[in-house]
């Protein structure tokens, strides 16, 4: 796989109104027809999102999305889809073009960019149409504005360099795993392929584990459970043992015991609930299981789709799971995608996957609504920790 993931790419959503230009500049910006472009007001319906390579900056996501100013009851519901854009935002670039007479939704939509605290970058497109007032509409927003034309491309490379300056520091991911471990340290990969494996590969977050150990100048063995014991005693025979395992969190209860008491122990679920959110929120919300009673709702949110098969773990594992350990008659919600529901306050529990399809600004806004609401979240992983009997050993030195 050549291409960096979307979920690790630095996400620059375009907002502004209707036939302000922003797919054209998506396609000024990159250089190539990335985005569909028409004089046609609303061409842009639903949000798209295209990966591309902007230099200096390196990998990014544009996402194109529908005009602020769209009307009727369709519009609502674009404008709506819009606004869920924001979940994911690293960076903005608010579009205005000419003709400028009210500025009430791009003040709006700017406050809400701010309130979230989203780096915004001020465009204001169609520059080869004469005089524009870009000082007026630069003093009556607050925001500095870069004049371009993605017809002419002028002011294309000082609105990559306004682009390249508003990068929000550290928006970039930190390492996986790379801060637990020494180069030439031994990780061993816990890796069952059953019939929720992808046929002919590796799971994305098995993948970027290795990497990431291979990126920090270890050394990684990956086997099955049922190879497992002859791999731990190929190494006892060869006087090694691993610095660290990395398991799939639903064989802990199986690993735990193969690999004994005294080696590092962790999944790439809880190294992921690390890498993309706030893992000391998810082990709180993993207690608070406990407290479950019967006719409690639990939301069991996946950030992918996929057709669910026999033994599916959102649908069949996990609602069984919460139900032994709570003893208590539940209610389950399963959502996939982007369904995650704004409003959380029915629910007494959020378990969430591992997010790897998700950037960090996504996964970590899906944490801190159900926190502003008050509803526990927790992950896949820390609860198949806790299940096992050994969440504070699997999260040590994580938080």
């Amino acid at each position: 796989m050549l291409d960096t993931p979307k979920a690790n790419r630095l996400h620059i959503a375009i907002f502004g109104r209707r036939n302000a230009g922003k797919s054209s500049l998506i396609n000024a910006l990159t250089g190539q027809d990335a985005a569909l472009v028409s004089s046609e007001p609303g061409t842009t319906t639903d949000p798209v999102m295209k990966a591309m390579e902007l230099l200096p900056i390196g990998p990014v996501v544009f996402i194109d999305t529908a005009g602020i100013d769209d009307q009727g009851e369709l519009g609502q519901l674009r404008v709506e889809r819009t606004r869920r854009v924001l979940d994911r935002t690293d960076l903005a670039l608010l579009v205005v073009s000419p003709p400028v007479t009210d500025l009430s939704m791009e003040e709006g939509w700017l406050a809400e960019l701010r309130g979230r605290g989203i780096p915004v970058v001020g465009v204001f497109n169609k520059s080869d149409q004469g005089e524009l007032p870009v000082q007026w509409v630069s003093g009556r927003l607050g925001l500095r504005l870069t004049p371009v034309s993605a017809l002419t491309g002028d002011g294309i490379q000082e609105l990559k360099a306004a682009i390249q300056e508003a990068v929000p520091e550290g928006w970039e991911m930190r390492t996986i795993l790379g801060d637990l471990m020494e180069a030439e340290d031994l990780v061993l990969l816990v890796a069952p392929q059953d019939v929720q494996a992808p046929k002919g590969r590796l799971i994305l977050p098995q993948v970027q584990v290795m990497r990431d150990v291979l990126d920090h100048d270890g050394v990684a063995m990956m086997v099955k459970t049922g190879e497992l014991r002859g791999a731990m005693e190929l190494l006892e025979a060869a006087g090694r043992r691993p610095d660290l395992v990395v398991t799939d969190s639903q064989v802990f209860h199986l690993v735990k015991d193969l690999v004994g008491p005294d080696v590092r122990l962790t999944s790439f679920s809880i190294l992921m609930a690390r890498y993309k959110g706030d893992l000391r929120t998810l082990v709180e919300g993993a207690r608070a299981v406990d407290r479950l009673v019967d006719g409690d709702v639990v939301l069991i949110a996946e950030a992918c789709t996929h057709h669910p098969l026999e033994g599916d773990i959102g649908r069949e594992k996990l609602p069984a799971l919460i139900s032994e350990m709570s003893r208590a008659r539940l209610e389950f919600r399963v959502v996939a995608g982007n369904d995650f529901p704004r409003d959380l306050k029915g629910f007494s529990l959020v378990v969430h996957c591992g997010g790897c399809m998700l950037n960090r600004k996504h996964m970590m806004s899906r944490i801190m609504a159900a926190r502003s609401q008050g509803v526990p979240i927790t992950n896949y992983g820390v609860l198949f920790a806790k299940r096992s009997g050994i969440l504070d050993r699997a999260v040590v030195g994580l938080i």
